[in-house]
């Protein structure tokens, strides 16, 4: 169990990846294509993406135990490792590999619906909406990662221990799935033809962070895109992208970008007379107002006719 606690997990092994992707990429704008680049900003994404490391090593360990304590209760047997050491046996992962090619399917599905609800549901997109701060699209933005939102992520995977994979293949899966995201947020990768009709890709990445009307709740998949195309939630790139949130904040501070969508939500039910409508200011998607207009994203679709 301790070789797991070390910092030695997937992600911390592409993180000299993630460096060279960061330089590669800021040589070519600077160097090739004569752009400047936002350092306060990038720094900024860098921080955020320092803060989950330090948290990861904080509360990993407990929520492996709460994973371990839940697998108590699973409904399908044979299909994980029985203990923790069966996990670091290869001849085990070698007779069931096609046991991970399924994890891999039903985590990416489980993050489309993590991620959908974190745009859709208000307090879930409180702790979401840093990652879409940045009115930038590289890798720096890759790196701005929630630090709030990761108290909601490994819960919501708790169904798959339950189904009856083991706690270190489904932990193991969701940093998989983190780093395949790194690579789409850039904007030096063209259009890729057939391969974004299936998975995530730096066009599809784009347009989930548009803050253009047709782009908004748009390609939530992790490392597939063919869930938004099954659930109606896909959109081509077609006109330039605008990044950022519909209403920008236009601060480089941390803490500021994290509680900011928190004390809007603050405002909103102090000013709501109804208890009805202080909940909803909870629940129901951001741009929903009691007294004004509805500036959800699905509305203003509409109004569009998009």
């Amino acid at each position: 169990m301790d070789k797991f606690f070390r910092p030695d997990d997937p992600v911390t092994y592409a993180i000299p990846g993630f460096v060279i992707l960061l330089i590669a990429e800021a040589y070519i704008l600077m160097v090739k294509r004569h752009q400047k680049i936002n350092f306060k900003d990038a720094g900024t994404s860098i921080s955020f993406g320092i803060g989950v490391v330090l948290l990861d090593l904080a509360f990993k360990p407990l929520y492996f135990s709460f994973f371990l304590w839940l697998s108590k209760f699973k409904l399908i047997h044979g299909i994980a490792p029985t203990t923790v050491e069966g996990f670091f046996s290869m001849q085990w992962h070698k007779e069931h590999w096609y046991l991970w090619l399924i994890l891999v399917f039903l985590d990416d599905f489980t993050f489309y619906w993590f991620h959908r609800w974190a745009h859709e549901i208000r307090i879930f997109w409180a702790c979401h909406v840093n990652h879409h701060d940045s009115q930038y699209m590289n890798y720096a933005t890759a790196l701005r990662q929630s630090w709030t939102e990761y108290f909601l992520k490994y819960p919501l995977w708790s169904w798959l221990v339950l189904l009856g994979f083991h706690p270190l293949m489904v932990m193991t899966m969701i940093q998989f799935n983190l780093i395949y995201q790194f690579w789409p947020h850039t904007e030096l990768v063209g259009k890729l033809g057939w391969f974004d009709k299936i998975f995530n890709s730096p066009s599809n990445h784009r347009v989930h962070h548009g803050s253009n009307i047709q782009y908004l709740d748009r390609n939530y998949g992790g490392v597939f895109i063919f869930w938004d195309r099954l659930f109606g939630t896909w959109e081509p790139e077609k006109e330039k992208v605008v990044y950022g949130i519909t209403k920008n904040i236009h601060t480089y501070n941390p803490l500021k970008i994290t509680a900011h969508e928190w004390v809007n939500i603050w405002h909103d039910i102090k000013r709501s007379d109804k208890l009805s409508d202080k909940i909803k200011y909870l629940f129901k998607s951001p741009g929903w107002s009691h007294d004004g207009e509805d500036q959800r994203a699905a509305t203003l679709r509409k109004k569009l006719k998009i």
